[in-house]
């Protein structure tokens, strides 16, 4: 997240305000009125997700949809626009669940965006790596130990992959009693019982989830492997992250203990 607002000719080309009193840096988002600005690092991820959140319809979920500039683009300097989405993130995880099925139940006829085939950040690598379809250098003491132990139960998901979001725990907006929003998209090639086992695998992890969590959702199709797969992935992740560290493992080290007792 830039640590300056969008620059004037950037407000200028999404039809936002001048800087006002009330623009509040709201931590990966710049507010100004109805406009919410963000930073992008990929332009064609940006212009896939614009595309797709400007086309999605999911029953009793608020989404934040992108607004063009004034000559069509979806980014320019850098940055993305959206109508804003009012909420902020709440320990509300099995709505966090539910709305992560209705979600996935309207892309599941998504093609898969190209620029995925390409990725190679942490994330790209750790998603490959949980699936096993890769190696990466995972760092033995930041969580590539335990990933080999518990690579070993792993196998194979039947489940139908799909365009899924990967990322929902924490990004998930709730005020009060209003659907919950959404205003972002991270892609991936899963299927749609994986994106709800990494939202139990966080909120396991780093939310103070209770485990009865794991039970709640039990029912859903190979929900022991998907946990696994979704966990090996957040491991993954955490043993290739430069800002990892060993406090925040304990987190994991607590989900993964949770999740082999179900």
């Amino acid at each position: 997240m830039s640590a300056s607002p969008p620059p004037l000719h950037v407000r200028a080309a999404f039809g936002a305000k001048e800087i006002e009193p009330e623009l509040v840096d709201l931590g990966p988002r710049w507010r100004c009125g109805d406009v919410a600005l963000r930073p992008v690092s990929n332009p064609a991820e940006a212009t896939w997700v614009a595309q797709t959140l400007g086309d999605l319809h999911v029953p009793d979920m608020r989404i934040g949809r992108p607004i063009r500039a004034s000559d069509g683009r979806w980014v320019v300097g850098g940055w993305a626009a959206y109508r804003f989405v009012e909420g902020r993130p709440e320990p509300r995880y099995d709505e966090i669940v539910s709305a992560s099925l209705r979600l996935h139940h309207a892309t599941a006829e998504l093609s898969v965006p190209r620029f995925l085939s390409t990725r190679n950040d942490v994330f790209a690598m750790a998603d490959r790596a949980s699936a096993g379809t890769d190696e990466a250098p995972l760092d033995a003491a930041l969580g590539g130990r335990l990933f080999d132990v518990l690579a070993a139960s792993r196998k194979p998901l039947s489940l139908r992959p799909q365009v899924v979001h990967g990322d929902l725990f924490g990004n998930v907006l709730f005020t009060g009693a209003a659907a919950p929003g959404i205003v972002d998209f991270a892609a991936y090639h899963r299927p749609a019982e994986w994106a709800a086992a990494v939202v139990v695998v966080d909120a396991l992890a780093w939310g103070g989830a209770d485990a009865g969590l794991l039970r709640r959702w039990a029912h859903l199709p190979e929900w022991p492997q998907a946990l696994l797969h979704a966990l090996l992935f957040r491991l993954a992740v955490h043993a290739l992250h430069p800002h990892s560290s060993a406090q925040s493992l304990v987190g994991l080290e607590r989900a993964a203990h949770q999740i082999t007792e179900l």
